[in-house]
């Protein structure tokens, strides 16, 4: 039983590490929160990390019903996550992120709750991938013991993305205007790239049961 645990937990973690990225959201979020104070850049990070967290537990105790219920799929989920993933990268291609100019306090923890929901917890961090693995581990989780298991692995992650985006702040002034322009320009490029994969895996199979239908 101890074997199967610690299996399970090595897997879950692997598995939703690699999924979340949190090295490759870091440039992202440098691009996005440049004109940020380093506090709220840290509330910025940590209000995307829970949003995520609990978003992947939803996914996870929930995601089959609700996906039933509204009749949506995950194949869905991956062609409207590229649209969104294809505009951020062109902003970001354009280096269009990181011109929030802070007017007042309200203007600073409005543009907060729009990016720390919208693109970073869902769908940057709480993606298509790490839907379908909360949603697949969670069925594989058959006792109370391994279930109690995926969310440690989850919360582990979580709070390791979350130091990961919260050093990413620094690494942003040492580089300054210039080299973070530079990186959200690459990192744009990629992101696109990205968005394109995502869009075609999730329209390819919808495309496939449609033509199957006809015939």
């Amino acid at each position: 039983m101890t074997s199967e645990i610690t299996n399970f937990f090595l897997v879950a973690v692997t598995s939703f590490f690699t999924l979340m990225n949190p090295l490759g959201i870091m440039p992202v979020f440098m691009g996005m929160t440049s004109t940020l104070e380093r506090k709220d850049q840290i509330r910025t990070a940590t209000k995307a990390m829970t949003v995520a967290f609990f978003a992947i537990l939803g996914f996870a105790f929930t995601g089959q019903l609700l996906f039933s219920f509204f009749g949506i799929s995950v194949d869905s989920f991956r062609v409207v996550g590229g649209i969104l993933f294809f505009l951020l990268g062109q902003d970001m291609l354009q280096a269009r992120l990181g011109r929030f100019k802070i007017e007042d306090d309200t203007s600073v923890r409005k543009y907060i709750g729009d990016i720390s929901v919208t693109p970073l917890a869902i769908p940057m961090i709480c993606g298509p991938g790490v839907i379908t693995n909360s949603i697949v581990l969670m069925e594989d989780a058959h006792t109370p013991l391994l279930k109690g298991t995926l969310i440690l692995a989850i919360l582990l992650i979580s709070l390791i993305s979350l130091a990961v985006l919260i050093g990413a702040t620094k690494i942003s002034k040492w580089m300054g205007e210039t080299g973070t322009n530079i990186m959200m320009r690459l990192m744009g490029l990629i992101v696109m790239v990205i968005a394109v994969e995502f869009f075609f895996s999730g329209l390819t199979p919808i495309l496939q049961r449609i033509f199957l239908v006809q015939h």
